[in-house]
C-alpha cells in the first residue's frame, strides 16, 4: 500500500465541498497495526520502525487502549513538532538517514517525533478506503476519543500518536498557516475516496512559500542549473541551485548573459561577478541549501551587498502582515550589533519555545525604548493603542496583556518589550503550576555559587523522586523548576517545601548561601529567594531576553551542563540560543509532560509529620 498523493496548487478552493488541514513538513507514512505486528511504512514502502523507536514504543504502550479497533491502518505524517502548527523537516530527515541504533535512540530522546494521522484506511479489519473522506475522518475522531487520545495536535499531551485538525474555513486556515509558519495548507474534497498510489485532484496542497533574495553567480551549461549565493562574514556562500520557475524568455536571457559575459571557470561552469539579484521561492533552509527552490523574479533594483545571511533568515521567517515594524534599523543590543529587526527575528524563531510559557498568563513586561543597557520601564497594563488581536485580562483595574500567539509576541517586541515576566499560575487558577527556586549570586563573578546551589538542590530533589529542570536567569544566576499538576497544590503548600529546602541548604553551607533579604548583609553569599514564589509574584519566562548589555536569554539547560567548566551566562545571546535550539533541542520540552503529583504529595506528608 502506497499513499494517495496530493496535487500541487497555487491556491486552494473555497466552498462547502472542501475541508482544510495544515500541511506538516515530515515523512509521509502509513501505520499498519495488526494484532501481532505494527509496521510504520514510508510512501515507498520502506519500513521505518527502527528509525522511529519512540513512535513504536508509544504504539506498544497504547496497544490495550486501541486493541478494540485492531486491525487498524492510519495514513499520516511522521514529524518533529516545533509547535502545534509547525514541524521541522531536517530532524526527520536526519533520523531517516541514521543506521546506528544508539545514535537513533539519542536523537529520539532529544528530538522525539510524532505520528500525526489524517486518515483512517481500515478499522477492526474493515477497509474504509471507498467511504467518503468525512466518514473516515469522523470515525478517526471517534476512535481517538474512545481511546482517550488527543483528537488534534497538542504538544502538551504526552502521546506521540495524534490527529491533525480539520477545518471548514479556508481563510482562517490560510491565516494560521502564515502566522505560525506552517509548511502549507491542504484542501480535500469531503466526498473523496482514498486511492492507492494515485495523485488526486480532490486532494490539493498549497505551499507557504518564502522568498529569498540571492545573487546569481554561476551557471552550469551541462545540467542547466543556476547557482545563487549570499554574503556571510564578507564571503560569498552558495545557498541554492535552481532551474525551475522561469519563463522561456527569462531563462534564455540569463543563459545568454552568462555565456557571453561570464567567465568559463572549468568544464561547463560559467561565473560572473556579483551583480544579478533574483528572488527565489522556497519552503525552508536546511542548513546548507534552500529547499524546493523555484525562480520567482529578477530584482533589478536590489543591491547585491544586501543579500546577506541575516537578510535570508528574515525572509525565511517573515513577520505576520498585522505587524507594522517601526524603525527596524534601530540599535537594540549595540554590543552585539543587533537592531530591532534582529530582535524581532529572534522572537519569530523563538516563538514556538517561548509562547507555551507565556500562554494564558498575565504578563509583566519591561520595555527598553532605547535598547538594552539603557533606561527602562515596567508595563503591566496594556496600552489603549494595542491592536484588536491583543488579548487582555482585567484584574484590579489592570488590563494585563495575555500573549497566546506570535502576532501578540511580535507586536510587543516592536514596542521594545524585552523582558517577559510571568506569574507562577495561569489566569484561570490561583494555584501554582510550578515551583521555582531562584538562585541569585551577588554578581556574575560568583556564578559558581549558583551552580553549586543547583547541584545540591538536584541531589535533594532526586532523593525525593521529584523531576526538576534548570535554566539560566538571563542575568547572573540560575533557576530550578519543579512542574506541578495544575490546580493540585496551594502556594501555602509549596512555600512549606521551598522554605524547608532553602533553610536546609543554608544550614549545610552557611558560608555559601543565605536567606538574608538585605543585600548589604549577604556578603558574598548566594541569596536563596523562596519568598518570591508566591501569588502575584513573577519570574522571567524561559527564552525571554533580558535588558542587560548583551541582551542575554533566560536559557533552559541540561543538568549535565552544570559540570561543564565553560558554563557562563554570557554564552546565551539571542543568536547563540537559536543555534543551540537547532543543535540540542529544548531541554524544557519534557516539562509539559513530567508533572510532579504523587511524589510531591508524599513530600508534603513527610513535612507535615516532621
Amino acid at each position: 500500500m502506497k499513499p494517495m498523493r496530493l496535487t500541487p496548487a497555487h491556491d486552494i478552493p473555497a466552498g462547502g465541498d472542501w475541508v482544510y488541514e495544515l500541511k506538516y513538513d515530515g515523512f509521509r507514512a502509513i501505520l499498519v497495526w495488526e494484532e501481532d505486528e505494527i509496521r510504520l511504512e514510508s510512501r515507498t514502502g520502506k519500513r521505518l520502525n527502527k528509525q522511529f523507536p519512540e513512535v513504536m514504543d508509544q504504539c506498544e504502550q497504547l496497544r490495550e487502549q486501541l486493541s478494540p479497533f485492531l486491525p487498524l491502518t492510519l495514513d499520516g505524517e511522521l514529524v518533529f513538532l516545533v509547535s502545534e502548527q509547525q514541524s521541522e523537516f531536517a530532524k526527520v530527515q536526519q533520523r531517516g538517514r541514521l543506521k546506528n541504533k544508539e545514535a537513533i535512540q539519542r536523537q529520539a530522546e532529544r528530538f522525539p517525533c510524532h505520528f500525526i494521522a489524517f486518515d483512517l484506511l481500515s478499522c477492526k479489519g474493515k477497509p474504509l478506503v471507498d467511504s467518503p473522506l468525512m466518514e473516515r475522518k469522523n470515525q478517526l475522531q471517534q476512535l481517538f476519543q474512545e481511546a482517550k487520545l488527543p483528537s488534534s495536535v497538542q504538544l502538551e499531551h504526552p502521546s506521540l500518536l495524534q490527529v491533525i485538525h480539520t477545518d471548514q474555513d479556508s481563510e482562517y486556515m490560510k491565516n494560521v498557516m502564515t502566522t505560525y509558519l506552517a509548511e502549507g495548507l491542504v484542501a480535500k474534497k469531503k466526498s473523496s475516496k482514498w486511492h492507492d498510489n494515485t495523485r488526486s485532484k480532490e486532494w490539493l496542497k498549497m505551499k507557504n512559500w518564502r522568498y529569498v533574495s540571492v545573487i546569481v553567480t554561476r551557471f552550469d551549461k551541462e545540467n542547466g542549473y543556476f547557482q545563487g549565493s549570499i554574503y556571510q562574514d564578507s564571503a560569498l556562500i552558495e545557498v541554492v541551485q535552481f532551474k525551475h520557475g522561469f519563463s522561456k524568455e527569462e531563462e534564455q536571457t540569463l543563459r545568454t548573459l552568462f555565456q557571453t559575459k561570464g567567465q568559463l571557470t572549468g568544464g561547463s561552469l560559467y561565473e560572473i561577478p556579483p551583480s544579478i539579484v533574483a528572488s527565489i521561492a522556497c519552503i525552508s533552509f536546511d542548513g546548507s541549501a534552500l529547499r524546493e527552490p523555484r525562480f520567482s523574479s529578477f530584482l533589478l533594483d536590489a543591491d547585491p551587498a544586501a543579500c546577506t545571511f541575516q537578510q535570508m533568515l528574515k525572509q525565511l521567517y517573515p513577520l505576520p502582515a498585522a505587524i507594522d515594524v517601526t524603525h527596524p534599523e534601530k540599535p537594540i543590543v549595540p554590543a552585539l550589533q543587533l537592531n530591532k529587526a534582529d530582535y524581532l527575528l529572534y522572537l519569530r524563531q523563538a516563538a514556538p519555545y517561548l509562547l507555551p510559557f507565556l500562554s494564558e498568563r498575565r504578563l509583566t513586561l519591561i520595555r527598553y525604548p532605547h535598547g538594552t543597557g539603557d533606561e527602562f520601564f515596567y508595563q503591566k497594563s496594556t496600552p489603549d493603542y494595542a491592536p484588536d488581536f491583543v488579548l487582555t485580562d482585567e484584574v484590579d483595574d489592570i488590563s494585563y496583556t495575555v500573549c497566546n500567539d506570535p502576532r501578540t509576541l511580535l507586536w510587543l517586541g516592536n514596542q521594545l518589550a524585552m523582558e517577559f515576566h510571568i506569574p507562577f499560575e495561569t489566569r484561570d487558577t490561583d494555584r501554582p503550576t510550578e515551583i521555582v527556586f531562584d538562585l541569585d549570586p551577588p554578581s556574575v563573578n560568583e556564578f559558581h555559587l549558583a551552580i553549586e546551589a543547583a547541584k545540591r538542590i538536584k541531589v535533594l530533589l532526586d532523593g525525593l523522586f521529584l523531576t526538576a529542570f534548570i535554566k539560566t536567569s538571563g542575568g547572573k544566576g540560575l533557576q530550578v523548576y519543579i512542574p506541578l499538576k495544575k490546580n493540585a497544590f496551594t502556594y501555602e503548600e509549596t512555600r512549606q517545601f521551598t522554605a524547608f529546602i532553602c533553610q536546609f541548604l543554608c544550614e549545610q553551607a552557611p558560608d555559601l548561601f543565605t536567606l538574608e533579604r538585605l543585600k548589604k548583609k549577604r556578603g558574598n553569599r548566594l541569596y536563596l529567594d523562596y519568598i518570591q514564589h508566591d501569588a502575584g509574584k513573577t519570574i522571567i519566562a524561559p527564552y525571554s531576553p533580558r535588558g542587560n548589555e548583551l541582551g542575554l536569554v533566560a536559557t533552559p539547560l541540561e543538568w549535565d551542563e552544570l559540570y561543564h567548566d565553560e558554563l557562563h551566562p554570557s554564552l546565551f545571546t539571542m543568536p547563540a540560543v537559536i543555534e543551540r535550539l537547532k543543535e540540542k533541542g529544548d531541554p524544557f520540552r519534557r516539562m509539559r509532560h513530567l508533572v510532579n503529583d504523587d511524589a510531591f504529595r508524599q513530600v508534603l506528608h513527610q513535612l507535615a509529620h516532621m
